[in-house]
Parts: C-alpha cells; sequence; structure tokens
C-alpha cells in the first residue's frame, strides 16, 4: 500500500500577488503553472505538479526582481530629473 503523499504547495498566492504588484507579464506565467500543479497531482503526476510548483516559484521570483527593479529605476529617474531641474533654476 502506498503511503499518502504531502500536498505539493502550488504557489498560487504568491503568482498572483507578484502579478498585481510587481511584473505582469511573469506572474501571468507564473499563475499558469500555479494552476496546473493541483491538476497534475489529482492525476497522479506528482513529478509533473512538483516541476509545475517549481516553475511557478521561479517565475514569482523573477516577477519580484524584475518588479523591484522596475521600482528602483524608476525612482532613480525621478531623482535625476528632480537635480536637473533644480540646476536650472
Amino acid at each position: 500500500m502506498n503511503a499518502p503523499r504531502a500536498p505539493i504547495a502550488n504557489n498560487l498566492v504568491w503568482a498572483i500577488l507578484v502579478t498585481l504588484f510587481c511584473c505582469l507579464p511573469g506572474g501571468i506565467v507564473a499563475i499558469v503553472y500555479a494552476a496546473q500543479v493541483d491538476g497534475k497531482a489529482a492525476a497522479g503526476d506528482y513529478a509533473g505538479a512538483q516541476q509545475s510548483a517549481d516553475n511557478a516559484k521561479l517565475w514569482c521570483w523573477i516577477s519580484l526582481g524584475v518588479g523591484l527593479f522596475a521600482i528602483v529605476a524608476w525612482f532613480g529617474l525621478v531623482m535625476l530629473g528632480a537635480l536637473a531641474d533644480a540646476g536650472n533654476y
């Protein structure tokens, strides 16, 4: 008899959060992978479910990194614009 397997975390909550707050395209990819996890696990494809969960986590991290980089770059450009504008007076 097979021992029951521990549930695989699908990372869907994190995928939704990074989609809303960080990077839309990467977050959508993360949501797609996260949505595959439970279906694959229910079908008995535990290796595929784990791979989809790992891909969802990877895309969450990528989206977070891109979002943070974009925010820092935007603030940097705003500061450069403020410094350039202050020099015109």
